[in-house]
């Protein structure tokens, strides 16, 4: 790939909005940023004029796309439908995930990811394996019957299987063992508390014993109550605990999310935790209006992840720049991937998206 040029009269490099600069490409990877007035050198320049250039978005939580859940179609195809759908909303990177199922479909999801990358599929950092070592309590839309408590056997069967695929577990902190936490944060697999049904104590407990991540505030979890916090309290009250949010409007008032902004600053994150209409399997979602029920229960939304962007900005009283750090950089940090994704810095992938004036997304380039 030659050296290319992308300038605009506005660059967001996941701190601060430059006026009239350029970002220099060198096979994929952003070489530097410097104001139009010192590009010099012979390369492909691609003006966007009056647009804002800003990093793309990153998905840790979808199940499936047009037509194609994951968990009933575990495989390539359906990887790829997932990754075109996040691109579309301006996602660059995704995390298909799949819910409480029994092992034998898990691990068919794994293969699914693993034949998707064989195939050299881009985007898709991995798998979010959404239980099933969850609350009975607070699952949600979860099937029950399949929600279990892990022994450290069936922990390491999973997470050998699934080595260098799976890179995130939500599960609930009172039903899995402190062993079998450490043993899954040794895998370098990043564990989320959710749909669980924790006390204050417990949730804080978890953090201490190496949770650093939550799964869709509010949702699933223990309630904010004045005598007893609850996981949501823990959220709030832990200074290194990250937690994702939904922001349609449906799982979370627009309310509630500028609430958990205030308290929580950069440790929340947008995700889509998007489904699709499906008839097949337990999980059957139905389209009911911009968000999807199964079985009677919310049980994912119709978001993109620009519509979450659009959202923040729109409804929940936040900055351009900020609503862009929910949606790229913040999911890269919990990631552990700030150094590649989610900034325009030096060394970082050239993953960058174009909005307009009206923030209507334009264009999505990739590395």
């Amino acid at each position: 790939m030659s050296k290319i040029i992308y300038k605009a009269k506005k660059v967001f490099n996941g701190n601060e909005i430059l006026s009239n600069y350029g970002v220099v490409i060198n096979d994929g990877i952003i070489e530097t940023i410097l104001p139009v007035t010192s590009i010099n050198e012979e390369a492909e320049i691609i003006d966007f004029g009056d647009a804002l250039i800003a990093p793309a978005f990153i998905d840790l939580q979808l199940y499936g796309a047009y037509g194609r859940l994951l968990a009933v179609y575990p495989d390539a195809v359906t990887v790829a439908a997932i990754y075109n759908y996040s691109l579309s909303g301006g996602a660059a990177y995704c995390m298909p995930t799949v819910a409480t199922h029994p092992m034998k479909i898990i691990f068919q999801c794994i293969d699914a990811v693993k034949n998707y990358w064989s195939q050299n599929g881009k985007g898709v950092l991995g798998l979010h394996v959404e239980g099933p070592w969850i609350s009975a309590a607070k699952r949600g839309a979860h099937n029950e019957e399949w929600i279990s408590v892990p022994t450290v056997e069936e922990a390491k069967e999973l997470l050998e299987y699934g080595k260098n695929v799976l890179k995130i577990i939500t599960l609930a902190p009172e039903v899995c063992s402190r062993e079998i936490i450490e043993l899954i944060e040794n895998y370098g697999v990043v564990v989320s508390a959710g749909h669980t049904n924790a006390t204050y104590q417990q949730a804080m407990q978890g953090f201490d014993n190496g949770i650093h991540t939550a799964t869709h505030l509010y949702n699933a979890m223990s309630s904010l109550q004045h005598r007893e916090p609850g996981m949501v309290g823990a959220i709030f009250d832990n200074p290194s605990a990250h937690c994702s949010i939904v922001p349609d409007g449906y799982h979370v008032d627009f309310a509630a999310i500028r609430i958990a902004k205030k308290i929580m600053g950069e440790r929340l994150f947008a995700i889509t935790d998007s489904v699709t209409e499906t008839n097949e399997g337990f999980y059957k979602h139905t389209l009911e209006g911009d968000k999807y029920t199964s079985n009677g229960i919310l049980s994912g939304s119709a978001l993109t992840m620009h519509k979450a962007f659009l959202n923040l900005v729109h409804h929940c009283s936040m900055s351009v720049e900020e609503a862009l750090r929910m949606c790229s950089l913040y999911p890269a940090r919990v990631m552990n991937l700030p150094h590649k994704l989610g900034s325009l810095q030096e060394g970082c992938n050239a993953d960058m998206i174009v909005l307009d004036n009206n923030l209507e997304l334009v264009k999505v380039i990739t590395s």
